[in-house]
C-alpha cells in the first residue's frame, strides 16, 4: 500500500456488513479503549485510554507508512482493528515488503463475524509480498488458517527458565496484582528458594564451556552492527537499511514492563563474535528475552552467556521464545519448561518463499515480530 488510494476498491472492501480503511488520527481513541478491553481484560479510564491512543500513533501513524486498518460498521461504529508495520525482508538477495500484523481485534458488541474477515481480506489486497506475526491468539489462528497462513509449531512455544522459583512465583503474582505488598513475599519466596537448593542450579552448559569463549555486555549499536552478519546462513531474512535497525531497537527500548533492554555478545579466543542476545530485565524480575542469535555450531555458548547474564543482574528467572535453531540446547537446561505463548505465522503467495518458511528457513520472531511494541505487555494508566 503507498497510501489510502491503494485501498480505494470499494466491490472489495466495502459491503453491506461495512468497510475497512486505513487507521485515521480521529480512529484512536475508540481502538486504545477496544484494545484495552480485549487485551487488558480492564477499563483503566480515560488516562489509560490516552497513553495508549498515545503510543499507536507513534507507532502507526507518526512514522510516515501507516499500513494499520480498521473496519466500520454500517452504523458509522468501530468493527474491529489491525495493526499492521512495515519491514522488508529479502530472500536469496530478492527484496520483499513485508507485513508484520499485530493487535488483531473486533468489537464482540457491534461486530456479526464480518470485521475479521474483511481486515484479513483488505490487507491481502496491498502491496506486501508476505504477511507474518509470532503472537496471534487462538481466535485469529481460526480467522488465519483458512486464508492459507502457515503455522510454524516450534516458534509458537516459549520456554522458561527457573532460577530462584520462589522469587519468580513472587514476581508473577506482583506482575498480576501489582499492589500486593512486595514485603509480604519477599521471605516467603527467600525460605522457599533456600529449601530448593541444588535443583535449580546453573546448568552443566554453563560450567563446561569452552574457556576459549567469552561473554561481554555490549551496547545497542555494537548489537546493530553485527546481527545482521549473524543472520545472513537465513535464506529468508531482514533487510534493515539507513539506520532502520538501531531505531528499532531505540523503539524496542521503550518497552517497560520487564525492566531495561540489555544486550551481550559471545566472543572467541581472537575476539570475533560468535552470538549475540537482548533482553529485558531487574533484579528479582522475570528476565524477558528479545532476539538471540548465533553463527554456526554457537547457539549452546551464546545461550550459556545470556542465561549467565541474567543471573548475575538477579533475576529470578528467563522467558524467551522458541527458535528451531537452539531448541536441542533448551533442552539440556534444568529447570526450563516450555508452553504455547502464540501462533507464528506466515502467508505469502511467492512459492520460493512458502518452500523457505516450510524448510524453516527463515529469521521470524523478537525483532521481527511485534513483541517488541509496548502493546505486548505494558500496562498502560498506571504511574
Amino acid at each position: 500500500m503507498t497510501g489510502p488510494g491503494k485501498l480505494a476498491a470499494p466491490s472489495a472492501l466495502e459491503s453491506q456488513h461495512g468497510s475497512v480503511r486505513p487507521l485515521a488520527a480521529g480512529d484512536l481513541e475508540r481502538v486504545a479503549a477496544l484494545f484495552l478491553t480485549k487485551f487488558r481484560r480492564r477499563r483503566l479510564g480515560d488516562h489509560a485510554i490516552a497513553q495508549t491512543a498515545d503510543y499507536m500513533r507513534e507507532l502507526y501513524l507518526d512514522g510516515g507508512e501507516n499500513k494499520a486498518l480498521v473496519q466500520i460498521n454500517p452504523q458509522g461504529g468501530l468493527g474491529g482493528f489491525m495493526g499492521v508495520l512495515k519491514a522488508r525482508y529479502q530472500l536469496n538477495g530478492t527484496a520483499l515488503n513485508a507485513a508484520i500484523i499485530g493487535p488483531f481485534m473486533t468489537d464482540s458488541n457491534t461486530d456479526h463475524g464480518w470485521a475479521g474477515p474483511q481486515l484479513l481480506r483488505a490487507l491481502h489486497q496491498g502491496e506486501f509480498d508476505l504477511y507474518l506475526t509470532d503472537s496471534a491468539n487462538r481466535t485469529s489462528l481460526a480467522f488465519a488458517r483458512p486464508m492459507k497462513y502457515q503455522l510454524l509449531p516450534v516458534h509458537c512455544l516459549e520456554w522458561t527458565c527457573v532460577f530462584r522459583p520462589g522469587a519468580m512465583a513472587a514476581a508473577l503474582l506482583q506482575r498480576k496484582w501489582p499492589g500486593l505488598a512486595r514485603l509480604a513475599l519477599g521471605p516467603c519466596a527467600r525460605a522457599f528458594d533456600a529449601l530448593a537448593g541444588r535443583r535449580f542450579e546453573p546448568p552443566v552448559q554453563a560450567a563446561s564451556s569452552s574457556r576459549r569463549i567469552h561473554h561481554e555486555r555490549i551496547d545497542a549499536a555494537q548489537f546493530a552492527e553485527r546481527l545482521p552478519a549473524l543472520m545472513s546462513d537465513y535464506a529468508l531474512r531482514p533487510s534493515w537499511k539507513d539506520g532502520e535497525l538501531p531505531r528499532l531497537l531505540a523503539s524496542a527500548a521503550e518497552k517497560r514492563a520487564d525492566g531495561p533492554l540489555h544486550f551481550g555478545g559471545t566472543y572467541d579466543e581472537a575476539g570475533k563474535m560468535l552470538g549475540c542476545h537482548a533482553f529485558y530485565g531487574q533484579p528479582g524480575g522475570i528476565a524477558n528475552l528479545l532476539q538471540i542469535q548465533a553463527s554456526g555450531l554457537h547457539w549452546g555458548a551464546t545461550l550459556d552467556g545470556l542465561v549467565a547474564a541474567a543471573r548475575e543482574m538477579g533475576c529470578a528467572g528467563l522467558i524467551g521464545q522458541t527458535q528451531s535453531r537452539f531448541l536441542p540446547q533448551l533442552f539440556g537446561y534444568n529447570g526450563l519448561f516450555f508452553r504455547y505463548a502464540g501462533g507464528t505465522m506466515v502467508r505469502s503467495r511467492i512459492a520460493e518463499v512458502t518452500e523457505a518458511v516450510r524448510s524453516g528457513d527463515i529469521f521470524i520472531g523478537g525483532l521481527m515480530g511485534d513483541r517488541w511494541t509496548r502493546l505486548s505487555s505494558d500496562d498502560f494508566g498506571r504511574a
